[in-house]
């Protein structure tokens, strides 16, 4: 089982962060890469949680989301062709003085047959370099969306 801490930062607030974190619409790979549209089917949605499959390149999961705590959501695979046992996503996201959010995750990977326990151990070794570019690329992207309002064509200023 492989177990990858990560620690970002981002001007977008715990909010923010949730609202594309919970965004299960077309082009969520465009934020989240191993969520592709083809994959991509949500089964129930409520004011604070979800069961959702997603995945990509062969990997699949349904997962529940749950954002009761918008400074604290846990993403739990409930089914997998690779992941299992207690295989999930925690973020923790941390508002701090100067305006900016902490955003701490914990990724679990815990394979339930062989490719998942072959794809476990590799991550335990490349997980945090690898994972750890997935997560600066989906806050940046986050930044992106939440500074630009595309309904409107400008740019919102930060004050």
């Amino acid at each position: 089982m492989a177990t990858i801490h990560l620690h970002q930062s981002t001007t977008a607030t715990p909010e923010q962060f949730v609202a594309a974190l919970t965004d299960f619409g077309p082009g969520r790979s465009e934020i989240f890469s191993r969520s592709a549209d083809g994959y991509l089917k949500v089964h129930e949605r409520g004011a604070d949680h979800a069961d959702v499959t997603e995945g990509s390149g062969g990997i699949w999961e349904r997962m529940h989301y749950d954002w009761s705590d918008v400074n604290h959501v846990v993403v739990t695979t409930t089914d997998s062709n690779r992941w299992g046992g207690k295989s999930g996503f925690t973020y923790t996201l941390s508002p701090q003085p100067d305006g900016t959010t902490t955003v701490d995750l914990i990724e679990v990977r815990d394979g339930k047959n062989f490719k998942g326990r072959a794809l476990g151990f590799v991550i335990g070794f490349i997980g945090h370099r690898v994972l750890g570019k997935e997560l600066a690329r989906a806050v940046k992207a986050i930044e992106a969306r939440n500074d630009h309002d595309p309904d409107e064509g400008i740019t919102r200023e930060r004050g």
